[in-house]
């Protein structure tokens, strides 16, 4: 890809970027968010029509203006936001817009069976997509990919979603891609991935290559200065890297006063008779940060979403002082935002009272997110739909902090974002909860993330609660008790 631009609307996404990638090779994208990287991978894709610049393939010269052209080319890509049809089973997934006008069930299953098989990506074909756990669904969309026999991959943030585990076992298997000659872009914002997996690495600021070459070239700080820039200053770059490294802070004295409490709360599965949340009892203090660290499917979304208010259930959740709680969903496009909207529009999602809008909770919220969460837009009536995904994530984070809440329950609060907007919205969370006296609830499947971030951590297997000792404080020892060993 040579000089590749792109602009929506007054908003300059691409500014003749460049970019490679050799067959056998896993190449690393990075970027601030906005930085372009998702954008200049859309262009490949045949999503996004470019304004100018060229592609080739194998050294000739290449026509995408759709995914269509792109997938007859060997180009496959995993988006960050699933693109499944919920009731249909995995094997149906995965035939949906292949060739041909019917669908053959064997045909399809053995399909998936295959590609499994071959890359240890395995599935049962039978399963409905809505019925698997995200880290599936997220192999899911890999196994689609590979089905229409892509030598070309894409993976936009893939392991966001995934557990530990999870990560190690899609490493392995996109090293098993690499021997047998694909070729890998990870676009991703974790620089722990860069060094342990990639071959070579581009960085992209301000939609234009600033560095590429060799990832065994390159340290953390080396990345990430030029993802932020030369000038950036030294506590940005500090701050980077400390989401980089997810050293621990240091929290100091714990406030007093309950923000939550929790007593013997029991919440059903959605649709179903039985209990993914059996008995727990916790408490949050005002100002204190609380994480929860858990494999997937052991109750920790539908005890946020109860404790929340958008689920029933037995047991006490008291809120302190007036009740407030903010929420942060994992799912920013299906229930954070209306992506239609504008981004001012948005904003004062939340802040009207009945048929009137609460000018002045507007404006505040509008330049909380514009000036202290540096949220990169054209102008405030550009849509959210045309932010990067990362941008978006502050528009909703900046939106519930604004209303001043007691509780914020946060689920993935920084999936899809990069190393400095980690690190900005840590110092969000860490300011409003010291300086406003906020309690937070927060869930992330980064059990680094929630390490590094909470004053307290607790595990959830089964559907039942355990507090992290103080003397188990380390990744070891909390990643046994997700799985119930200690």
């Amino acid at each position: 890809m040579r000089g590749i631009a792109k602009h929506f609307g007054s908003v300059q996404a691409l500014r003749g970027a460049d970019f490679s990638c050799a067959p056998g090779e896993i190449h690393a994208l990075l970027g601030e968010n906005g930085a372009g990287k998702s954008t200049l991978m859309q262009v490949l894709f045949g999503l996004v029509k470019r304004d100018a610049g060229t592609i080739e393939l194998a050294g000739w010269p290449a026509v995408i203006d759709s995914p269509v052209d792109a997938m007859a080319a060997g180009i496959g890509m995993v988006h960050q936001h699933f693109t499944q049809v919920a009731r249909m089973s995995v094997a149906e997934n995965v035939a949906l817009g292949g060739p041909g006008l019917r669908f053959d069930r064997g045909a399809a299953a053995e399909l998936v069976r295959r590609v499994g098989r071959e890359t240890g990506l395995a599935l049962d074909p039978d399963t409905r997509a809505g019925d698997l756990p995200v880290g599936l669904r997220q192999r899911l969309e890999i196994v689609k990919a590979l089905a229409r026999d892509a030598r070309v991959l894409i993976l936009d943030e893939p392991t966001a979603a995934l557990t530990p585990q999870e990560v190690n076992d899609l490493f392995a298997a996109l090293g098993r891609l690499r021997s047998s000659g694909a070729a890998i872009v990870l676009i991703t914002h974790k620089l722990r991935e860069v060094l342990v997996l990639a071959d070579r690495v581009t960085v992209l600021r301000r939609g234009a290559m600033v560095v590429t070459g060799e990832a065994g070239r390159f340290g953390a700080a080396e990345l990430a200065r030029a993802m932020i820039g030369d000038a950036a200053a030294p506590a940005d770059l500090a701050e980077a890297l400390e989401v980089a490294t997810l050293d621990a802070p240091d929290v100091g004295a714990r406030p007093a006063g309950p923000a939550l409490e929790v007593r013997e709360l029991r919440v059903r599965r959605p649709g179903t008779r039985r209990f993914a949340v059996e008995g727990v009892s916790l408490t949050v203090a005002a100002g204190e940060i609380v994480g929860i660290a858990a494999v997937e499917g052991n109750g920790q979304r539908e005890l946020m979403r109860a404790v929340a208010g958008l689920l029933p259930h037995d047991g006490s959740v008291v809120v302190g002082c007036d009740g407030t709680v903010g929420f942060v969903s994992e799912d920013r496009h299906g229930e954070g935002l209306i992506l239609d909207l504008t981004l001012s529009e948005n904003l004062a999602l939340g802040a009207a009272h009945g048929l009137w809008l609460d000018r002045r909770r507007f404006e505040h919220a509008a330049a909380l997110a514009t000036e202290e969460y540096g949220i990169h837009a054209g102008d405030a009536t550009q849509p959210v739909r045309q932010l990067s995904g990362g941008n978006q994530q502050k528009v909703v984070l900046a939106r519930e902090i604004a209303r001043r809440p007691v509780l914020l329950v946060a689920e993935n609060p920084t999936r899809g974002l990069d190393v400095h907007a980690m690190a900005e919205v840590h110092a969000r969370l860490r300011a409003a909860a010291r300086r406003d006296e906020l309690g937070v609830l927060v869930y992330s499947t980064d059990l680094d993330e929630v390490l590094a971030l909470a004053d307290r951590v607790g595990v959830m297997v089964g559907g039942r609660w355990s507090w992290v000792p103080e003397t188990s404080w380390t990744r070891e020892a909390v990643g046994a008790m997700m799985l119930g060993a200690a």
